[in-house]
């Protein structure tokens, strides 16, 4: 699990943060954590090119193109919009309002259908 420290962040950068975060559904916070893994890679790297990069994730390149550190860039790009799509799911609340039914494992691994009702 990775650990956080608090930081002081200029506040302009934390305004850019905010809104370049909340287009990809990050927090500012995120955002800038996103950027900092982006920038550690890109610097790492002068082989890495940022335009290269974003057309892969644009879908006008291939992944393969890419070299190895191109590639962990986008991974981790990839990574972190799965792992933010994911964590808007919640298909109980979906189903309900939309009163689907829908089945789910319970904490035994039973099999449990739900209704879709609000009760």
């Amino acid at each position: 699990m990775a650990s956080t420290m608090p930081m002081r962040v200029d506040g302009d950068l934390f305004e850019v943060a905010k809104s370049a975060g909340a287009a990809a559904s990050r927090s500012a916070a995120q955002q800038i954590t996103h950027s900092a893994r982006i920038g550690r890679e890109l610097e790492a790297s002068p082989t890495v090119s940022h335009r290269d990069v974003l057309r892969v994730l644009a879908g006008d390149s291939s992944y393969d193109e890419l070299g190895e550190r191109g590639q962990a860039v986008v991974r981790a790009i990839w990574d972190e919009r799965i792992d933010a799509r994911r964590a808007r799911l919640d298909f109980a609340d979906e189903f309900t309002r939309e009163g689907r039914s829908w089945s789910e494992a319970d904490e035994q691994g039973n099999v449990v259908v739900r209704d879709g009702s609000d009760d």
